[in-house]
């Protein structure tokens, strides 16, 4: 069976700490015929050394457009901008498929280069997701939001660890608890959410599609904190949960962490806010300035956990590389969602 050559590209946005194969893992490729090469990277949270000591090899960072043809790039987030044409197979979430800003130009950079793009967000099995960082997300996002409603998050915010994350909210606990709604508490982000706001001690509503098919606005409004956990490519027909007109309704709803995040998307269930939010904005205040609603909508949650967030998403993005090379298993779902795409143009 053949072996791609994997090319760990260093992130372009200098928020992102993250990887998506952590040097254990990378070792494990590499006995296994994979070639590995590493780019330097200012804000990995996995130092270079332990690449090298892993056998990988290692080359500046932003030297991908120069790998040998063949390579596959692996990587989290967005491209940079150039090279305006893509003539490698990208691996990393490009967020492409549901009409999101910039989703065009993405795939144009691909129809103009002869590349391939295989999403992680679309490799799937059964039309189930088998690589993500949801559970991430979902903790990461409920943590905030929690620490937002307490009066805690007030600025910037920095990488941590998850027991750095958990003292603090264990610590902020007031005698009486938020009661928290989660939307789409089983799947993985929401399950995330569940358990760190069971960290956090708060009161956890759980709904699911049950509970969404018939709307239930009042209820939904008469807590303290939302957790949109739903994977809204598969939310058609939906309602949304919190619009702009339920800024003026009766409401004790005070914070929204809006983990699925598809702003710029049609399929934006929490369209009262149209912006993501930043590490060092993450907050957004909407509505009456005497009764806000605060959006926390930032689009990589679990780089706030890098190491941990890392460590798990390279652990089930590996078993599935043995098949990249063929397109087989979940490989070939995503590639059927780009070319679907990418021929619409």
């Amino acid at each position: 069976m053949s072996r791609p050559h994997l090319w760990i590209r260093a992130e372009a946005r200098p928020t992102e700490q993250r990887v998506p194969i952590v040097p254990a893992h990378a070792a494990q490729l590499i006995s296994d015929g994979f070639e590995v090469t590493v780019e330097e990277s200012p804000t990995r949270v996995v130092p270079l050394e332990d690449y090298v000591a892993a056998g990988c090899a290692t080359v500046p960072a932003g030297s991908w457009p120069d790998a040998p043809e063949g390579a596959v790039v692996v990587g989290i987030k967005e491209l940079p901008e150039d090279p305006a044409d893509l003539r490698h197979t990208h691996v990393f979430f490009a967020h492409a498929y549901k009409g999101q800003e910039g989703s065009q130009e993405v795939l144009d950079r691909f129809r103009r280069g002869g590349g391939e793009l295989l999403d992680v967000e679309y490799l799937t099995v059964g039309g189930k997701r088998v690589v993500a960082f949801g559970f991430w997300a979902g903790y990461v996002g409920a943590a905030l939001s929690v620490l937002r409603h307490r009066g805690l998050l007030d600025g910037a915010v920095a990488p941590m660890t998850r027991e750095d994350l958990d003292d603090r909210l264990r610590g902020s606990a007031g005698e009486t608890p938020e009661r928290a709604l989660v939307i789409g508490a089983r799947g993985r982000s929401g399950q995330g959410a569940v358990e760190a706001l069971t960290v956090a001690g708060c009161a956890v509503t759980r709904w699911d599609r049950p509970q969404t098919a018939r709307l239930d606005k009042a209820a939904l409004l008469d807590h303290d904190l939302l957790v949109n956990c739903v994977v809204s490519a598969g939310a058609g027909g939906q309602e949304a949960f919190v619009t702009a007109a339920d800024l003026d309704a009766p409401r004790r709803l005070r914070v929204v962490g809006d983990v699925t995040c598809d702003v710029t998307s049609e399929a934006n269930l929490v369209p009262v806010n149209t912006a993501v939010t930043t590490w060092t904005e993450p907050v957004r205040r909407l509505g009456p300035e005497e009764h806000p609603l605060e959006v926390i909508a930032i689009d990589n949650l679990p780089s706030l956990l890098p190491r941990e967030s890392s460590e798990s998403f390279s652990a089930e993005l590996t078993p599935l590389l043995p098949d990249l090379a063929d397109r087989a298993g979940p490989w070939a779902a995503s590639l059927e969602w780009f070319r679907r795409h990418v021929h619409q143009g």
